[in-house]
């Protein structure tokens, strides 16, 4: 007859590597941060001690980063710390670095447009560096910066581009605002909002555009 499996032998197999096992104790009084920062980082990569100040330090102590890690890493993501710059970031779990379909999960593909106006944004602040508490520029200022580096983006794209590095906490602005003055807070997280391959090949096509440009 059929081999029936007796489920107490079942229960005493030994856990293998590949077996998933979470045992997490949050206190009662962290669980709201916890989740609150798991929410964030999965929802837009990044949590930034110059935007969101209390769970930057909730999510940047030791401990419980380490909470913050073993919850992600069951979904194939981890949590990294920059301190230097205040960023906090989801990252690709290196154990599943090999799995189909999550190695790029966390990665935004921006379109070349959209990287060719980060590139801009992540010089204009590195200018700014130091001259001001936070990195701001005013829309105008911003406008006139890109249009410098030639025609790359028409007024829809770079509207559409905004809302999307707001959304992924690269910049910030009031959307109640418009016009030329409008402040555009960068953040220092532009550093990371690369697919390395995309943005080599980018840089590549930009530095040739350059050395194209006819003799004045």
């Amino acid at each position: 007859g059929p081999c029936i499996p007796d489920k107490k032998d079942e229960r005493q197999e030994e856990t293998t590597m590949s077996d998933i096992i979470l045992q997490m104790k949050i206190k009662e009084e962290n669980g709201n941060l916890f989740k609150r920062c798991i929410r964030k980082l999965l929802a837009s990569t990044f949590i930034l001690r110059d935007k969101d100040e209390k769970l930057y330090a909730f999510a940047s102590r030791e401990s419980n980063r380490q909470d913050i890690s073993e919850y992600l890493r069951m979904i194939g993501f981890d949590v990294m710390v920059e301190e230097k710059s205040g960023v906090c970031m989801l990252t690709a779990s290196e154990e599943d670095e090999e799995t189909v379909g999550l190695k790029r999960a966390n990665v935004v593909t921006f379109t070349t447009v959209q990287y060719h106006l980060l590139l801009v944004l992540w010089k204009i602040y590195l200018e700014n560096l130091g001259y001001n508490e936070g990195n701001f520029i005013t829309k105008g200022d911003l406008i006139d910066k890109i249009m410098s580096y030639g025609d790359i983006a028409g007024k829809q794209e770079l509207s559409a581009a905004f809302r999307l590095f707001k959304k992924y906490s690269l910049i910030n602005y009031n959307e109640n605002e418009d016009g030329e003055d409008m402040l555009i807070q960068l953040y220092p997280s532009l550093q990371f909002g690369w697919d390395i391959p995309q943005f080599e090949a980018v840089v590549r096509e930009y530095v040739k555009d350059e050395s194209e440009e006819p003799e004045h």
